[in-house]
């Protein structure tokens, strides 16, 4: 650039004298026709300006028009220089801009993504690992680990005193006569928690959902209703552990109870450490026909799923 505008400078420089020197010659051209032909001077000046006196000197036209053009095009060199770098300034101004608009859209699409996806991901997908059921070759239950520090839903209490004054009796025990209760005493039961974190979202229960119901004697009795009195008063208090059921959602695998799948790890200490479903007959029925409230679970007794 900075060449290009020496070179025109001195192009310029060279061809403005060269015209100063043509003009001069015809001034001095006019002056010697006036000199000869005085009664015609007005004539001669006007002829003086035109292409035939310049040619009678010498200088034609194609050496003006050389001048001047070669100082047009250095001119035009020169402008073009400078043209051509502010344009470059703008052109590279302009690709700054649009690639910094391009990176704050870029940048705002793929947080709208993100966002969009992190909406829509989190209702199904829970924030911790969760613990799916785990079964035998022969397909029973495995025994879940750790339920006690799964979430606590609640504790129904059907005490053996208000119901015949005994337990109902399991297989292969013959049944007993008259009023018993099939979950002595205390159902404490837990949900596993990342069944539940997707529960609290939707509102459903997700596939692999395992309720686990730990039943709890109470303390021996006082009253012939079963009620003892303790320093907070007289009512029930647990006791021993009696063993567990469990309840494990899988539509595939349990059609034929309605999707869920009736676990009983007996009705005694020590549990089992592993279960065979049960049939209809023995477990769904009560859930699918007695009117447990949602989806074949008794939301109504714990009030942290009933919602």
């Amino acid at each position: 650039m900075d060449d290009a505008f020496a070179a025109g400078s001195a192009c310029r420089a060279k061809k403005l004298a060269s015209i100063a020197r043509v003009l001069l010659n015809v001034r001095r051209a006019g002056t010697q026709q006036l000199a000869q032909n005085q009664p015609n001077v007005d004539e001669v000046r006007a002829k003086s300006d035109k292409t035939d006196k310049v040619t009678s000197i010498d200088v034609t036209p194609a050496r003006i028009n050389s001048a001047i053009s070669c100082v047009e095009y250095d001119d035009l060199s020169a402008v073009g220089a400078i043209r051509a770098r502010q344009s470059h300034r703008r052109t590279a101004m302009r690709a700054k801009l649009l690639t910094s608009a391009a990176l704050l859209a870029g940048g705002a699409i793929i947080t709208t993504v993100l966002v969009q996806w992190a909406g829509t991901s989190s209702a199904q997908a829970p924030t911790r690992p969760r613990q799916l059921p785990e079964y035998t070759a022969s397909g029973e239950l495995v025994l879940p680990k750790d339920f006690r520090e799964w979430v606590y839903v609640g504790s129904p209490l059907t005490p053996i005193a208000l119901n015949g004054g005994k337990a109902c009796t399991e297989p292969p025990e013959p049944p007993v006569s008259g009023p018993c209760t099939g979950f002595p005493e205390y159902h404490n039961v837990y949900i596993e928690p990342g069944s539940y974190e997707i529960y609290k979202r939707t509102n459903e229960f997700p596939e692999g959902t395992i309720l686990f119901k730990e039943l709890q004697l109470t303390l021996p009795k006082q009253n012939d209703d079963g009620s003892r009195s303790e320093p907070s008063g007289r009512g029930y208090f647990p006791g021993q552990f009696n063993g567990a059921d469990v309840t494990v959602k899988d539509t595939r695998r349990f059609a034929a109870t309605g999707g869920w799948g009736y676990f009983n790890f007996n009705h005694h200490e020590p549990k089992a450490q592993t279960a065979k479903v049960k049939s209809r007959q023995e477990c769904a029925f009560c859930h699918i026909e007695l009117g447990a409230k949602k989806d074949d679970v008794w939301v109504q007794f714990y009030r942290l799923l009933d919602k």
